[in-house]
């Protein structure tokens, strides 16, 4: 599924005009980017968990030449599965 059909699955699902719908997920979208680049956990009960975490920078190789290189620090996102989630999907 791509944003499209996120899109459109909204649309039916509530019974809003596709615009509508753009909106709201949108908003929700922008709502949890805010939140993370904040530094902020962002939890949907039932669904899960959206978290940053700090990677450190280190070294480590080039696979082509084997020479060593620094890879920079940098945040990564972190997702975690709510229980009725996880339940849902298995």
């Amino acid at each position: 599924m791509n944003k499209n059909d996120l899109i459109k699955a909204v649309s039916e699902a509530a019974d809003l005009s596709s615009n509508q719908a753009e909106g709201a997920v949108k908003a929700v979208l922008d709502g949890i980017t805010t939140s993370l680049k904040g530094g902020d956990k962002v939890t949907l009960v039932g669904f899960g968990t959206f978290s940053v975490n700090h990677r450190k920078a280190r070294e480590g190789r080039n696979p082509s030449t084997g020479l060593t290189m620094q890879i920079p620090a940098k945040n990564v996102i972190k997702f975690k599965a709510g229980k009725a989630l996880e339940d849902e999907v298995n």
